[in-house]
């Protein structure tokens, strides 16, 4: 739900690759990473690029700490 209302599901999915990487490849990526929600949080809210290719995830200021903390655990929490 937090996904789709903070349109994180525009550029991403679940399980394949959109603009940006499925969900389900980022969290195999940071898997049994202690600081894996805290690194993606910050993503999230600032932005990134140069991980997943040449397309830069743009900064979402839309997006609070607490949300962003609660979007990166749900992300790493898919298998």
């Amino acid at each position: 739900a937090l996904a789709t209302s903070k349109n994180c599901m525009a550029c991403h999915a679940v399980d394949k690759k959109l603009v940006g990487p499925a969900y389900k490849e980022v969290a195999a990526k940071y898997a049994g990473q202690k600081d894996a929600v805290d690194k993606l949080s910050i993503k999230i809210m600032k932005g990134g690029s140069g991980v997943w290719g040449p397309v830069p995830m743009p900064a979402n200021t839309q997006v609070n700490e607490a949300e962003a903390k609660k979007l990166a655990a749900w992300v790493l929490s898919l298998k």
